[in-house]
């Protein structure tokens, strides 16, 4: 049985692990195939749609913020082969994070009156600040978010994301599968499930959800197929767009850069995707 994490952010965006301990934590949780989805970032270390490093699979994907016409949504892109369109939204991206994130420092700072121990850069997110924060304040991690940097937050800045037509037609071109993540953390998750009419998978379940979708989903206009196996890999169609086959018929997903998580099969909290 192969056992996945399809969700995992590294120091590229806002996670914790490197493409050199990524491995280790994978084999600490018993995963064996990781899905790299950095915040609206591809990773320069990862040249391929499919890598092995020391015995893991890793597949190169992307998450995406975009806007459509009731609250912005999260898309991740699997198998990223990067085009030119990709690359220019990624560099207009992180253009902005830097921008924002300058914006978002020297709010908290003015007021707090303090100097935070971080600078603006590419990758930057929220949690970076926050973690800053709490290392020179009073305050945790959390009430960073709740009293400052939150989206109804005196500190708050909005970022500048492309529309969900080009966010999806851009990573269409680029990945291999396109999906909506974390349904159940939208503010309307019926609204963002309607979405999925355009996509190819939906994020079955996360850490932090509180419900999850059923393993056979039938959402708007597109039936479903069962959770597919979580190890695959691309392989050409003869229209040359990628397909994903997958290795094992049982597969179950695990976390494999924060805390384990038990598998998916047993609907508890992990990350699993479902195809469409």
């Amino acid at each position: 049985m192969v056992v996945a994490d399809l969700h995992v952010h590294t120091t590229n965006s806002d996670g914790t692990l490197t493409l050199s301990t990524l491995p280790d934590a994978a084999k600490r949780a018993s995963v064996d195939v990781v899905a790299v989805t950095d915040h609206d970032r591809t990773h320069p270390e990862l040249s391929t749609p499919v890598a092995h490093l020391d015995g893991i699979t890793v597949v190169h994907g992307i998450e995406l913020r975009v806007e459509t016409d009731t609250e912005r949504i999260d898309l991740l892109g699997y198998g990223v082969e990067r085009t030119d369109e990709l690359d220019a939204l990624v560099e207009s991206l992180q253009t902005d994070r830097i921008e924002r994130g300058r914006r978002i420092i020297e709010s908290v700072e003015k007021r707090l009156d303090v100097e935070l121990p971080i600078e603006p850069r590419e990758g930057l997110g929220r949690p970076h600040i926050a973690r800053a924060v709490a290392e020179v304040t009073d305050y945790e991690y959390g009430e960073v978010f709740e009293e400052l940097i939150g989206d109804d937050g005196p500190c708050y800045v909005a970022r500048d994301i492309p529309s969900f037509e080009t966010g999806r037609s851009v990573l269409a071109d680029a990945c291999g599968i396109v999906g909506l993540a974390h349904p159940y953390r939208y503010d309307d998750p019926e609204t963002a499930l309607e979405r999925c009419s355009e996509l190819d998978a939906v994020e079955r379940s996360t850490p932090t959800a509180a419900r999850s979708i059923p393993a056979r989903w039938t959402g708007p206009s597109r039936p479903t197929t069962s959770s597919p196996p979580a190890g695959a890999t691309p392989t050409r169609r003869r229209s040359e767009k990628r397909d994903w086959t997958a290795r094992t018929t049982g597969a179950s997903v695990r976390r494999c850069d924060e805390r384990w998580v038990q598998t998916a099969r047993s609907r508890t909290p992990g990350y699993a995707v479902s195809l469409l």
